[in-house]
């Protein structure tokens, strides 16, 4: 019998982290994704807490309400499936360290570049339910149904092209990989996730 209650916590620690850092520079210059610095200082710690602040009310709310709805559904699949509640936190903190990995090796000798946001954890957590049941339906900008696929595939081909395109200051590879790495997690964890994810593939359902 599993819990959401490591989601709630995550939530909660976001929201009061990131609405006190709204009107403290210091705190967002302590805490934001900054790789040259990171390179630089040894500031390690910012491959996790940028998670944690966000650009802005809209930033915060999108990726709180999206956690919300889908990252109560994969800790409890995560716990009844490897009997262990510490495996979805393990997964949330890693998928912030991971989908921040390209972006260190692109922009570490980038003065100017930083990002911030739970986008990448979000990405993953998101990618971790479409494994679990690939044809649930998705509600795209939160009204409008789509087949968790076809969002999959269109979600890692938009980002995959922004993130060549870069004329923009969205964390479009922290999407992609955070995406990629959710996606593959429960597989790697438990190899018997696999085979259920192409059964579950060719037995399409809609709404």
């Amino acid at each position: 019998m599993g819990s959401s209650t490591i989601t709630f916590i995550i939530i909660i620690v976001t929201v009061l982290v990131s609405y006190t850092s709204f009107q403290n520079v210091d705190t967002i210059n302590k805490l934001i994704f900054y790789p040259y610095q990171i390179k630089d200082k040894k500031e390690w710690w910012r491959f996790v807490t940028h998670g944690f602040i966000h650009a802005d009310l809209q930033h915060l709310i999108f990726n709180m309400l999206t956690l919300y709805f889908f990252g109560r559904n994969i800790e409890i699949t995560f716990e009844n499936l490897f009997g262990n509640s510490l495996i979805y936190p393990l997964f949330y903190i890693s998928a912030l360290i991971v989908s921040s990995i390209p972006s260190y090796f692109k922009h570490k000798d980038n003065g100017y570049y930083r990002s911030l946001g739970a986008s990448g954890a979000v990405a993953a957590v998101l990618f971790a339910t479409i494994v679990f049941d690939p044809w649930q339906t998705l509600m795209l900008n939160f009204f409008i149904p789509i087949p968790a696929m076809l969002f999959a595939i269109g979600y890692v081909a938009y980002s995959s092209y922004m993130s060549k395109k870069g004329n923009d200051n969205i964390g479009h590879d922290a999407h992609l990989y955070g995406a990629i790495y959710g996606f593959i997690f429960p597989m790697v964890m438990k190899p018997g996730v696999l085979p259920y994810f192409f059964n579950q593939l060719m037995h399409p359902h809609f709404f």
